[in-house]
């Protein structure tokens, strides 16, 4: 595929970018090189890549409740353990 300066327009005018890079349509035929090369590679006995599972911790709860208060200290209004802010809708 050729980027000419019409196809290299519509995509700015798509992508609502102002595109002043005078090489962006060398650089985008460059990757559209790429592409056909790695489209071109016969995969069709290659098995898929399978990732190993990554390992977690445990998702245990540590509860503290210090945390909480010292939180709220810091806030400019609280009320009952809740941070009061301004209404900003309606």
């Amino acid at each position: 595929m050729h980027i000419d300066q019409a196809l290299l327009e519509r995509l700015a005018k798509l992508s609502m970018l102002e595109i002043q890079e005078p090489q962006l349509q060398e650089h985008l035929e460059e990757i559209l090189v790429f592409m056909d090369a790695l489209n071109s590679l016969d995969l069709d006995n290659t098995p898929p890549l399978a990732q190993p599972p990554t390992a977690l911790r445990a998702d245990t709860p540590h509860p503290q409740p210090s945390i909480a208060p010292d939180i709220l200290s810091h806030a400019p209004n609280t009320q009952e353990g809740f941070f009061i802010v301004p209404k900003i809708l309606g």
